[in-house]
């Protein structure tokens, strides 16, 4: 399997683990001291934090739909891009692109480092 086929399957595990409620399964996508924008300009590191912040997602009925992929890869770490939808809360559909990097670990697994679901904050009008 190739390295963008590797952390392909890395983001898709995370993102199906998350449409399935399934927070360890979410988690494993993440290395240690991982960072997440849970919303902009908001960060959530360590794993309590992380997990409270995920659950919460779920227990809301957060989902998404998903873009297209691209991944850079250079030596061992990799840059994901990729838009997603979602229904808002006051039934606007919201809509970001992804900006996740990822590091390859020992084991030749790769984990995301940071998460940046909202990457193209700094284009929008304010």
């Amino acid at each position: 399997m190739s390295n963008e086929s590797k952390v392909l399957a890395t983001i898709e595990d995370m993102t199906s683990s998350f449409a399935a409620g399934d927070i360890d399964g979410v988690m494993s996508a993440y290395a240690a001291g991982a960072v997440v924008v849970g919303e902009p300009g908001q960060t959530t590191t360590g794993d309590a934090e992380l997990r409270k912040m995920f659950a919460g997602f779920i227990e809301a009925g957060v989902s998404f739909t998903y873009g297209d992929h691209e991944v850079v890869i250079s030596d061992d770490t990799a840059l994901h891009l990729m838009k997603w939808t979602s229904p808002g809360p006051n039934g606007e559909t919201m809509s970001a692109l992804s900006v996740a990097v990822l590091r390859r670990q020992h084991d030749g697994a790769w984990k995301m480092v940071i998460d940046h679901p909202f990457g193209d904050g700094v284009m929008q009008d304010q």
